[in-house]
């Protein structure tokens, strides 16, 4: 557990320029070697000191900004839990140290919590502690993977659950199966004038407007695909990507890795298939769109936000600092 610590101390003192980000905050200890314990969750079920995080329809139950942690006496052991890991930061209710298993239900259970108080993560996020909101993102996350990735891809046996949830082998050729995430890039893009530029998905309403992103493609570095996400979606052609934070992104399994580029030229078109419209946005013209409510960008949550107020330099309703563009 001390070495947990470190780990995160360590982490705190080298975070990248966006710096904490709402689902980058997790603290637990996933306990790597213990959820290979053997016969791990009847141990899990009879340490009283355990918790349950319930999950239903990838929304969990949240009381008074934090998250409802069962104790494991009041929960019937279901047929696959997922151990989530420990504590590391001590709270006025859970000690360090304490185990935390996830247990899913196909709809809300009222009995765990009314049903109001279910929420997703994006909901939550924000407001929960680091700890609470880590263990959720690693639930959502996890649970996702269990829910695409069912059957063996080399044979189609449907495979099981082993090491606490982290791992699926397959009955019939032994074969073992590992959680999958997808690195994304997401960029801001600036010009000489030190406008930025923001794209509207052809799936989103008219007005709302992001900076452009894209999955990294196998054999490319994140730098590669940084340039040609942007070129493929607004025709700009960028230089010198500068790594600025990430953030895990579980809808269902991105891991998205912030950047920021410079424009060689200033004239975007958009592709017509992803984005439907790619622009140039002064600070001025961003902060009296988003207030008379022509405009609409992504949430506090994101890390889209958080590249778009990094650029700008603070929080989106406060008027841009003079001498901005």
């Amino acid at each position: 557990m001390t070495q947990a610590v470190g780990m995160q101390a360590a982490g705190t003192a080298s975070l990248p320029p966006l710096g904490s980000l709402p689902l980058a905050r997790g603290t637990a200890d996933r306990g790597s070697t213990f959820r290979t314990t053997p016969d791990l969750f009847d141990r899990l079920w009879e340490e009283p000191g355990t918790r349950i995080l319930h999950l239903a329809q990838l929304r969990a139950p949240v009381q008074q900004r934090r998250l409802v942690l069962s104790p494991v006496s009041e929960v019937a052991r279901p047929e696959n839990p997922i151990y989530l890991g420990s504590t590391v930061e001590p709270t006025p209710d859970l000690p360090s140290g304490t185990h935390i298993v996830l247990v899913q239900y196909e709809e809300v259970q009222p009995e765990v919590s009314p049903e109001e108080s279910w929420v997703t993560l994006r909901d939550a996020a924000a407001e929960l502690t680091p700890q609470e909101s880590g263990l959720f993102v690693e639930a959502v996350a996890i649970s996702n993977w269990h829910a695409t990735h069912t059957h063996c891809p080399r044979c189609g046996q449907r495979t099981d659950p082993i090491d606490g949830g982290w791992v699926r082998r397959c009955p019939a050729d032994e074969s073992q199966h590992f959680p999958r995430t997808d690195p994304a890039i997401i960029v801001t893009v600036t010009d000489e004038e030190d406008r930025l530029l923001l794209g509207s998905s052809a799936a989103w309403p008219e007005n709302r407007f992001s900076t452009l992103a894209g999955f990294v493609e196998p054999g490319e570095s994140l730098e590669a695909a940084v340039i040609r996400e942007v070129e493929e979606e607004s025709g700009i052609v960028v230089h010198s990507p500068t790594y600025l934070g990430s953030q895990p992104w579980p809808f269902p399994a991105s891991l998205m890795l912030g950047f920021t580029a410079r424009a060689s030229h200033a004239e975007p078109v958009a592709d017509g298939v992803e984005i439907r419209e790619v622009r140039w946005f002064t600070r001025e013209e961003l902060f009296v769109g988003l207030r008379e409510e022509r405009l609409s960008v992504a949430s506090g949550a994101s890390i889209a936000r958080a590249l778009i107020e990094n650029w700008y330099g603070g929080p989106l309703d406060e008027e841009p600092s003079a001498g901005r563009p």
